[in-house]
């Protein structure tokens, strides 16, 4: 892949549906609108020292299933089997939970209102079906697919940012009123700017995945470039959205307000504006379902070629070197899960601390390649000196959010850390011998 490419799949494994709901939650817990924009940029900051960190983990480990082989040679095959295992799981979920809230949305655009669920689920089925068949053509056609839907989406977010030049104000149609909503008191600005980053970091997440592609890039330079000018791309749309939203909206009206999106939408479309972010958020679900078909069967290749995944993932077509078993398997798995309807999201709150750990110990690891001297070759100039740095901040910034995870939602940590014991015997078990042999 080249540098445009590759900077497109950096803004799509980042960018997908949260920006379009979730500033109205953060508002909500910030209390005022300077630790709103605190915990953007902040967030922001974070993720540019994450991209950094990422960049020269790929540069002295290019693979293909980056994120798998980090674990297993930094630490153990069984956390890379554990956490890779886990985030295989909830990955496959999460395309069947957005691909079934896109079919809402088509609905909405079609009819005006939800339909059945067997049109839900088939309509939620044909995103993951139509990628797939992107995807078995190779790398090259599934990432220029991407570069088409990422312009688009790109394209879009630029129009709804513009919707804070109209002069317009639109209130909110409804409300979630399930949120919480924190109140600013003159001493616990420390604690709301710490609550709203669970949801901002969150937001910036993803990028950590473009490490899959890391012997697939032109150059090592390729992958580093990429991922820093992809976070620096979400960082400046991500900004300029949460200020549109604001200036449209107003910061207090705004607080868990829902379909905040539209609302951005209604000031160039007016009653059409619901229509036009049907389409919009549709559009994203496309983008998100193909770059997760990208990603995901890279990882279950680097576990077959490291025996811990049956040798049949490790098979690439002889003519696209298309991934077709681990691409395969990860579409019907997503499509079953398509079957068991959106109760499949309220299982993955584990995943929010699971990503917490995987942060902090992935981006850790580029201490332990450092140690080791592994790639010091392809690590040159300033950020040889400087990386070691951002990636202690990265990391303790990380524990940070774990921390707020934990005391916003005890239940999603224990169920992360039973999972993990889960999966930590299942390797033990199963493949830790067999590995041996």
């Amino acid at each position: 892949m080249n540098l445009f490419s590759l900077t497109m799949i950096v803004v799509s494994l980042v960018i997908g549906m949260g920006i379009f709901k979730t500033p109205a939650s953060i508002a909500a817990k910030s209390g005022t609108p300077v630790i709103f924009f605190a915990a953007w940029i902040v967030g922001g900051i974070i993720a540019l020292f994450g991209a950094l960190v990422y960049a020269e983990i790929g540069m002295r480990l290019p693979s293909i299933g980056g994120y798998y082989s980090v674990f297993a040679k930094c630490y153990h095959p069984s956390v890379g089997f554990t956490v890779n295992v886990l985030i295989l799981i909830s990955n496959a979920a999460s395309i069947a939970v957005v691909a079934l809230i896109g079919s809402d949305y088509v609905s909405d655009l079609l009819f005006g209102k939800p339909s059945g669920e067997a049109f839900t689920v088939l309509t939620a089925i044909v995103p993951i079906a139509l990628f797939y068949g992107v995807n078995l053509l190779g790398l090259k056609t599934s990432s220029r697919t991407q570069n088409i839907l990422m312009v688009a989406k790109i394209g879009l977010i630029v129009l709804l940012i513009s919707a804070c030049f109209t002069g317009l104000n639109i209130a909110p149609h409804g409300y979630n009123t399930a949120g919480k909503v924190y109140v600013y008191d003159g001493h616990n600005a420390g604690l709301l700017l710490m609550v709203s980053l669970v949801a901002v970091f969150f937001t910036y997440g993803g990028y950590q995945q473009t490490i899959n592609f890391g012997s697939e890039t032109k150059t090592s330079a390729t992958l580093q470039k990429g991922i820093v000018i992809g976070i620096i791309i979400v960082l400046c749309l991500y900004l300029a959205i949460s200020y549109a939203y604001v200036k449209v909206i107003g910061f207090d009206k705004m607080k868990n307000a829902t379909a905040i999106g539209a609302l951005l939408c209604e000031t160039w479309f007016g009653k059409a504006g619901g229509k036009v972010f049907d389409a919009c958020m549709f559009l994203s679900v496309l983008a998100y379902v193909n770059v997760s078909l990208l990603s995901n069967p890279r990882v279950m290749f680097a576990m077959s070629t490291d025996k811990i995944f049956p040798k049949i993932f490790a098979h690439r077509h002889p003519k696209t070197d298309a991934l077709i078993p681990g691409l395969t398997a990860f579409a019907v798995t997503a499509i079953v899960a398509a079957f068991f309807g959106k109760e499949v999201e309220n299982v993955l709150d584990f995943s929010i601390f699971l990503d917490c750990i995987g942060f902090v110990t992935s981006a850790g690891a580029l201490l332990i390649l450092r140690n080791r001297g592994k790639g010091d070759a392809e690590v040159t100039g300033m950020a040889r000196h400087i990386t070691p740095y951002l990636c202690v901040v990265f990391v303790l910034s990380y524990l940070v959010v774990a921390t707020a995870v934990v005391i916003d939602n005890p239940m999603a940590a224990i169920t992360g850390i039973a999972l993990m014991v889960l999966f930590f015997m299942i390797y033990f078990i199963f493949y830790h011998n067999k590995k041996g042999n």
